[in-house]
């Protein structure tokens, strides 16, 4: 493992997934298809990344004290990930998230928060010992603003390293960005933050050039199955996709966002951080589920001797 630490700031769901031919429109009803329930959360997926790809990582997180945070205990201890800051909440659920996948892999999402919505600038300071003895922190935002604001900046100040995965979209301060090492918006994510409308590497650069005059130096776009487009201050670079048989989306960006940190850590440029994760991302979107995609590192073993 890793000795460089990271630290995960985010949200643990418990996943409930309905797959069928089409996704239903509003009103109408779609027959058929199947059920399963997964871990999840966009918090929890990215630790789990981490985990799977060396990475020495720490969750700080809340649930709720029932059936599915005490699932999500067990499932994280047995990936090795540090669950000393995972807060149980006294009054709230655990969060769910009600996930429909089409037949050709895509999906739409909708969360009931529960104790996420409850992790506060009080816990971020409970934890504090283990975020400013972080190389990175990587954040999202499925948990409060304030909060993630609050951690952003304790751990900028340190000089740590701060990774923003801007999901779901919203509107980001410009002190949040200013903090920021890097951000890894998709392409929905940077048409908001830039007010651009990506259709193509040409416009994926133009939004990715107005969301780093912000103040972010590192601007890595997730385009789907076109690939990635990566700003690294005045070098970009883009990585087209490997032809995958798609299963589900779910989680490919998590995972995008989880070996990317370890890139990161173990010293990669950002080129090839990148490029390490754009192939771990390839990998899930193969295979149904959120966690249950997210590949191991010696998966991905054979790039050592490309990057």
């Amino acid at each position: 493992m890793n000795s460089k630490k990271i630290v995960v700031i985010g949200s643990c769901n418990t996943d409930m997934v309905g797959k069928s031919v089409k996704l239903p429109v509003p009103g109408e009803t779609v027959l058929g298809g199947t059920f399963s329930m997964n871990q999840g959360g966009k918090g929890a997926n990215q630790a789990v990344a981490i985990a799977r790809m060396g990475g020495n990582v720490t969750f700080i997180s809340r649930i709720g004290n029932d059936s599915f945070g005490h699932e999500s205990l067990a499932m994280f201890d047995k990936e090795n990930i540090n669950t000393d800051h995972i807060f149980s909440d006294p009054d709230l659920p655990s969060g769910i998230a009600l996930i429909m996948v089409d037949e050709n892999g895509e999906n739409c999402i909708m969360v009931a928060s529960g104790a996420n919505a409850s992790l506060s600038t009080h816990d971020i300071d409970n934890a504090r010992d283990v975020i400013v003895n972080a190389e990175v922190l990587l954040l999202q935002l499925e948990t409060p603003i304030k909060t993630v604001e609050y951690a952003a900046k304790m751990a900028s100040q340190k000089g740590i390293k701060v990774i923003l995965n801007p999901a779901p979209a919203t509107l980001l301060s410009n002190e949040l960005l200013k903090c920021l090492y890097a951000i890894i918006p998709n392409v929905n994510e940077a048409e908001m933050l830039s007010g651009v409308k990506i259709k193509d590497w040409e416009s994926a650069q133009k939004a990715a050039d107005l969301i780093s005059s912000k103040g972010v130096d590192i601007v890595i776009i997730t385009m789907g199955p076109q690939g990635a487009f990566i700003k690294d201050r005045d070098s970009y670079f883009k990585f087209p996709v490997e032809k995958n048989n798609v299963i589900d989306t779910t989680a490919a960006g998590d995972t995008f966002c989880g070996a990317f940190c370890v890139g990161i850590t173990e010293g990669l440029s950002i080129k090839d951080a990148s490029k390490m994760a754009n192939f771990a991302a390839g990998i899930s979107v193969t295979r149904a589920g959120a966690q249950s995609s997210i590949p191991y590192r010696k998966e991905i073993s054979f790039l050592n001797q490309y990057i």
